[in-house]
């Protein structure tokens, strides 16, 4: 009989990151203690830990508690469709799981997290690894001038759903790895995403030389000594974790280079007593390249790699030669540096670029390492990523979900049946819908600027068309291309009858100069009256800032240079939203964009410049042009106060976008084309 008390069922609820995408039990905790729980990043365990008594015994808390721990219970002790797939490893630098807990940067960690969240509904037997990134990435804040600063205020693991992995005996459970000659030790915290586990590795205690403590805290910071250092930890050190914690695994997943090493350590482990070793590190693991440029590929100096791997190699047992060979391209070159992308790319069974373009990118990136084949034969392939719609799907859109494609919607995402019930939705229900959300995003903009370092003075319209921009100001995203010419972007501002606002937000690495200065630039434009209030930009873009922008825009811009878009999720977070995209045709748009769900910029994917000063210009006008001529006119035009042709084309995002692109498909076509393979003993 089950005697726990409302408290009790908290506590467990609040352990547990199932709470972040079942908005119904994010509620309650922030009904508990909203100061905590927006001090703390909207967590649970800060709320709970100082929970009002008052509430706790409030009439029907108890029993809305009741019903939300009765839902986890039912989905915790259900084991899955897919409880039989292969056991997966999955290693990644960086997971983007919940504002609460910024342990990622950008796309990377975003679709790390949702992959986790996948994996846990449809229930593969699934084990995460990354770092313990204490500092996290940073938070933005701004100078008097518009500049950005940045700060690292530390993770408080008491205030979150993290706990420190300890064995039988009640001690932490610790393993070892080399930099170098010097022994570094590994302890980890565990960190449940519904039926999946998460390991995060971290060295800040005092086992470790206090140089080496801070190895694990921030995430893409230091030079290239610490990057490799982090590298060694995550692969080489993830998996002697695993091993220690009794992990069973039977297919390894690299999320990118950064996790590459882990091949190697499975190479030293089976070397011991079989002779084809090498072979079996390839059947047993896949990996997965995202990036589009050959220059942001993880490479290292053979003098620094060698040091480092220094009695990692005298483990292994091989030359140094043979070391650096398995992350060359020309094994005998002997300046070529080791790349972690060929090491993945060599080491596994399976490689796959993260959508179709990237696919096709990656192929003609690395041909050079396959040049006894075609491009087309290259064995690169690729699973389109997709977005975990229950956690991006604001909780203000669920009645109007539940009510248009019936309650428990999301457990029947899968079958056309589900979308085709959009048909009967009315032409006001759905404008009313997508007007609803607007709205909220823009209480929401109003509340956030009043807490902000930037100012703003923004006047912004629940009635007027609304664009929204936020990701990493990497340069190569071309922040700033919608005002290339000014006047021409003031004349969308200011049209009286039919204007724009636009709401931009994201960060830029703090060494990445360039991509201050694009924000430095859309700073000084909120502050230009030619814009008259109606651009803004939100501080410290994390996930949170990101869900309202996604969820109330009515238009995701996106606006890179071909083909550095890898995938670019956040336009696909939209669709479920009744958005629409208006983006460069690269990375997945050119699999969702058919003509009747968004608009394209320019010319088709295969038409790429070499020159950006010929590429920028020409795709600036061909921005201006769409949004003149099609994307604002066709929002205005209205008949009985309804914009028909734009609710036609959200019923038709809406209906072909939503579950195409989506983590759910994304995992079972990981599972059904990459995971399954045979693997043998």
């Amino acid at each position: 009989m089950d005697t726990l008390t409302t408290f009790d069922k908290l506590e467990r609820l609040s352990r547990n990151l199932w709470w972040s995408w079942h908005p119904e039990a994010l509620e309650l905790f922030r009904r508990l203690n909203p100061g905590a729980f927006r001090t703390a990043g909207n967590s649970p365990v800060a709320a709970l830990r100082m929970a009002d008594r008052d509430v706790l015994a409030e009439p029907g808390f108890g029993a809305e508690v009741d019903a939300v721990y009765d839902e986890f219970r039912a989905y915790m002790d259900s084991p899955g469709p897919r409880a039989d797939a292969p056991r997966t490893g999955y290693f990644c630098m960086e997971f983007g799981l919940h504002e609460s807990l910024p342990l990622y940067s950008g796309g990377l960690g975003i679709l790390a997290g949702d992959h986790v969240k996948a994996a846990s509904d449809v229930g593969l037997p699934f084990v995460g690894v990354g770092l313990f990134l204490r500092d996290g990435y940073f938070k933005q804040y701004f100078d008097p001038k518009g500049w950005q600063e940045d700060e690292y205020p530390s993770i408080d693991a008491t205030k979150h759903p993290v706990e420190l992995v300890r064995g039988p005996d009640g001690a932490e459970v610790v393993v070892t790895v080399y930099s170098g000659w010097q022994e570094v030790s590994l302890r980890a915290w565990r960190l449940q995403v519904g039926r999946s586990t998460l390991y995060l590795l971290d060295t800040d205690f005092d086992a470790n030389p206090y140089e080496y403590r801070f190895l694990t805290r921030r995430l893409y910071q230091g030079n290239r000594t610490t990057r490799l250092q982090q590298e060694i930890i995550l692969g080489i050190g993830g998996l002697r974790m695993l091993r220690a914690l009794g992990e069973q695994v039977d297919v390894y997943h690299m999320n990118e280079g950064h996790c590459a090493l882990l091949t190697l350590e499975l190479l030293r482990e089976r070397r011991e007593f079989d002779h084809d070793a090498e072979g079996w590190v390839k059947r047993n693991c896949v990996f997965t390249t995202h990036t589009p440029v050959l220059a942001g590929h993880d490479r290292f100096d053979p003098g620094l790699f060698l040091s480092q791997l220094a009695k990692f190699r005298e483990r292994l047992g091989v030359s140094e030669h043979d070391l650096l060979a398995w992350g060359r391209v020309s094994p005998h070159d002997i300046s070529e540096q080791f790349t972690m992308t060929v090491l993945g790319l060599k080491l596994a069974r399976s490689s796959n670029g993260v959508s179709r373009l990237n696919g096709e990118v990656a192929r003609r990136q690395w041909h050079h390492l396959y040049a006894n084949r075609s491009v087309d034969d290259v064995p690169i392939g690729h699973v389109t990523n997709g977005v975990h719609l229950p956690t991006w799907t604001a909780p203000h859109a669920r009645d109007f979900l539940n009510k248009t494609l019936g309650s428990g919607w999301l457990d029947r995402r899968e079958q056309d049946t589900t979308w085709s019930k959009l048909d009967k939705a009315s032409d006001a229900d759905l404008w009313s819908y997508r007007r609803s959300l607007r709205k909220a995003l823009i209480g929401f903009v109003e509340n956030h600027i009043r807490y902000q370092t930037m100012p703003q003075n923004a006047k912004l319209d629940p009635d007027v068309l609304t664009i929204g921009f936020a990701r990493r100001f990497a340069t190569y995203k071309r922040a700033p291309l919608l005002f290339r010419d000014l006047d021409r972007a003031a004349a969308l501002f200011n049209n009286p009858d039919r204007p724009i606002q636009v709401i931009y937000a994201g960060k830029a690495h703090p060494a990445d100069k360039e991509g201050q200065r694009f924000i430095h630039e859309i700073f000084e434009l909120t502050q230009d009256p030619r814009f008259n209030g109606r651009l803004v930009f939100l501080e410290n873009y994390n996930m949170e800032v990101g869900r309202m922008l996604v969820s109330g825009s009515d238009v995701w811009l996106n606006n890179p240079r071909r083909p550095y878009e890898a995938s670019g999720t956040s336009g696909q977070k939209v669709a479920i939203h009744g958005g629409l995209n208006l983006s460069i045709l690269d990375g997945w748009w050119p699999e969702g964009f058919d003509g009747t769900n968004g608009w394209a910029i320019g010319e088709d994917a295969s038409h790429v410049y070499k020159d950006p000063a010929v590429q920028d210009p020409e795709d600036a006008a061909f921005l201006y042009d769409t949004l003149f001529n099609s994307v604002v006119p066709t929002f205005y035009e209205t008949k009985d106060g309804i914009p028909t042709k734009w609710v036609s084309m959200m019923r038709s995002a809406l209906k072909g976008l939503s579950y195409q692109f989506s983590a759910h498909r994304m995992i079972e076509d990981y599972i059904r084309t990459i995971y399954r393979e045979e693997v043998p003993a």
